[in-house]
C-alpha cells in the first residue's frame, strides 16, 4: 500500500504549530506567578528600612541635639562620637547572636522580633532626658539591626526562586537607601526627638506583614517538618504550582547535608582554618574590611557635619538629601549592570570613583586649612561625595555581602556568616567611633587622604584575591575552593533549564 494513501484522522491533519506566541505573552503574565514571592520579598525587605534609617539617624540627630536649648543635657563633641558609634558596636553583637537565633527558633521569628527591639529603642531616645537614655537606645537599636543584617539576606535566600532572585533580591538593599533618604528628608524639618518617634512607628507595617508570610521551607526541614514545609513551598510558589520535585530536592540535599556533617569534625574552629574553607572566609573578611574602611559609614554618620566643617555655599542639610537620592539611585544602576561587567569589574570601577573622589576631597579641605578663600569651590563636597557615593553603590557597597553568600561552603556557612558579619559592624564601629580623633591628630584632610589610600589597598586586593562569580553556579564556585561538596542552598539557586524558540 502506497503511504500516500493511508488517510490521517481528521484532528491529526491540521499542522503542528509551536506556542510562539506564548513567549511574547510571558512577561505580562509571569509577575502573577511570583505575587507570593514578591509579597514576602517586600515583608522582609521592609526591615531593611529600620537598617537604613538607624544608620542615619545621627547625622541630622547629633547637629539637633547640640541646638537644643530645651535640652536638660549638653552633647559634647566626645559623646557625640559615642552616639554614632554605639550603635554598629551592639550591632556587632547582634551579629554574633543573629546565627544561633535564625537556627533555633526560625528566620521569620528572628527577623519578627528584632521589631519590638527597634520601637522599644525608638521610643526610649524620644523619651530621653540624659545621655544615658540615648545610648541605651542606640545600643538596642544596634542589636536589632545586627540580627537583622544577618537574618534578611539568609530568609530572602531560602525563599525567593531563581528567575527574579536579581530583581527580589535588591529589594533589601532599595528599602535600606529609603531608609537612609527618609531620615535625611525628615531630618530637615524635625528635631531628634521627633525624628526617633517616626522611626518607631516604620517598623508597623513590616510588623503587620512579617504575620503574614510563612518561615522558609528549608528551616521546616531542618526541623523535620516535612508537611509544614510543603505547606509553606505551596504558599511560596502558588496553590496551582507543582512543588513536589522542588520539595524532593530540598530534602534529598539536606539529608546529604546531614550525611556530610556527620563525618566531618565537630570542632567548628578547625573547620574555619581548614585551608579550603579559610581562603573564602579571608577573602569575604577582607571585602567586608575595606568596605567599611573606605569611610562610608563616616560619611553617612556625620553628612551634615562635613559639610558644615567645608564652609559649603550648598545647603548642608539639602546637601544630604541630595546624597540620600544618588545612593538610592544608583542601587538600580548597579543591579542593571552587575550581571554584565561582573563583580570584579564593578568593584574595580568602584575603587577609583572613591579613591579619585577621597583625594579630591581631602585636597579641597587641605587647602582651607592654609587659610585660602575656597568660597568658589563650594560646590566641590558635594560633588565630590555625590561620586564617592555613586561608586560605593556600584561595588563595595553591594557586592560583598554578595560576594559572602556566594563563596562561603555550605558546612560552615552559618559560622562564617555570622563572623563576616560580626567583623564588619566592628569596623563600622571603629571608623565613626574614631572618626573625629582622626581628624583631630591628621586634619580633615588627612582623613580623607587616609581612606583613599585604604581604598586604593582595597583595589590591589580584589585583583589580587577575588575571584569572579559571574555566570557561575555556587557549586562551581565552591568546588573552586573547596572541591566537589553539594550545598543545601542549591535549589534556591537553581537556573532554569535554557528554552528556545
Amino acid at each position: 500500500m502506497d503511504p500516500q494513501d493511508v488517510k490521517l484522522p481528521k484532528d491529526l491533519q491540521e499542522p503542528i504549530r509551536l506556542p510562539s506566541s506564548e513567549f511574547q505573552r510571558e512577561p505580562k503574565s509571569s509577575w502573577i506567578r511570583y505575587a507570593a514571592q514578591i509579597l514576602a520579598a517586600l515583608s522582609v525587605s521592609l526591615g531593611s528600612m529600620q537598617v537604613g534609617y538607624s544608620s542615619s539617624y545621627t547625622s541630622p540627630a547629633l547637629v539637633s541635639m547640640r541646638d537644643d536649648a530645651t535640652a536638660t543635657f549638653e552633647v559634647t563633641k566626645h559623646m557625640s562620637m559615642w552616639i554614632g558609634s554605639l550603635m554598629p558596636l551592639s550591632a556587632l553583637v547582634g551579629g554574633i547572636a543573629g546565627g544561633p537565633l535564625i537556627e533555633y527558633i526560625g528566620r521569620k521569628k528572628t527577623i519578627l522580633v528584632t521589631a519590638f527591639p527597634f520601637i522599644g529603642a525608638w521610643l526610649l531616645i524620644t523619651m530621653a532626658q540624659n545621655i544615658p537614655m540615648i545610648l541605651a537606645g542606640r545600643a538596642l537599636c544596634g542589636f536589632a539591626v545586627g540580627v537583622a543584617s544577618l537574618a534578611l539576606p539568609v530568609c530572602l535566600g531560602e525563599t525567593i526562586q531563581a528567575e527574579v532572585r536579581g530583581t527580589l533580591g535588591l529589594m533589601p538593599t532599595v528599602f535600606g537607601n529609603t531608609g537612609i533618604l527618609l531620615c535625611f528628608v525628615v531630618g530637615m524639618y524635625l528635631d531628634w526627638r521627633n525624628l526617633a518617634l517616626i522611626g518607631a512607628i516604620l517598623p508597623l507595617p513590616f510588623l503587620i506583614l512579617m504575620f503574614i508570610i510563612p518561615e522558609t521551607p528549608r528551616w521546616y526541614i531542618s526541623k523535620g517538618k516535612s508537611k509544614m514545609s510543603r505547606k509553606s513551598l505551596q504558599w511560596l510558589r502558588g496553590k496551582d504550582a507543582d512543588i513536589t520535585d522542588e520539595l524532593t530536592m530540598i530534602e534529598k540535599l539536606h539529608q546529604e547535608y546531614l550525611d556530610s556533617e556527620q563525618n566531618a569534625s565537630q570542632n567548628m574552629f578547625s573547620e574555619l582554618t581548614k585551608s579550603k574553607n579559610l581562603r573564602p572566609l579571608l577573602i569575604s573578611l577582607g571585602l567586608m574590611l575595606f568596605q567599611q574602611m573606605s569611610g562610608i559609614n563616616a560619611v553617612i554618620f556625620y553628612t551634615v557635619q562635613i559639610f558644615q566643617d567645608a564652609g559649603s555655599t550648598i545647603d548642608e542639610n539639602l546637601s544630604t538629601i541630595i546624597i540620600g537620592v544618588v545612593n538610592f539611585i544608583s542601587t538600580f544602576v548597579a543591579a542593571s549592570v552587575i550581571d554584565k561587567l561582573g563583580r570584579k569589574m564593578l568593584l574595580y570601577i568602584s575603587a577609583v570613583l572613591m579613591a579619585v573622589t577621597l583625594f579630591s576631597l581631602g585636597g579641597f579641605f587641605y587647602v582651607k586649612s592654609q587659610d585660602v578663600d575656597v568660597t568658589a569651590f563650594g560646590w566641590l563636597p558635594l560633588v565630590s561625595l555625590i561620586v564617592y557615593v555613586i561608586g560605593f553603590s556600584l561595588g563595595f557597597g553591594p557586592i560583598p555581602w554578595l560576594m559572602m553568600g556566594e563563596i562561603l561552603p555550605a558546612n560552615i556557612r552559618g559560622s562564617a556568616a555570622s563572623i563576616a558579619t560580626s567583623f564588619n559592624w566592628l569596623c563600622t564601629f571603629i571608623v565613626t567611633k574614631t572618626f573625629e580623633d582622626v581628624i583631630g591628630v591628621i586634619g580633615t584632610h588627612g582623613t580623607f587622604w587616609m581612606f583613599g589610600i585604604i581604598v586604593v589597598m582595597g583595589f590591589v586586593f580584589v585583583i589580587i584575591s577575588v575571584p569572579e562569580t559571574r555566570g557561575r553556579s555556587l557549586e562551581e564556585i565552591e568546588k573552586k575552593f573547596t572541591g566537589p561538596v553539594r550545598r543545601m542552598s542549591a535549589v534556591a539557586n537553581m537556573k532554569p533549564t535554557p528554552m528556545s524558540c
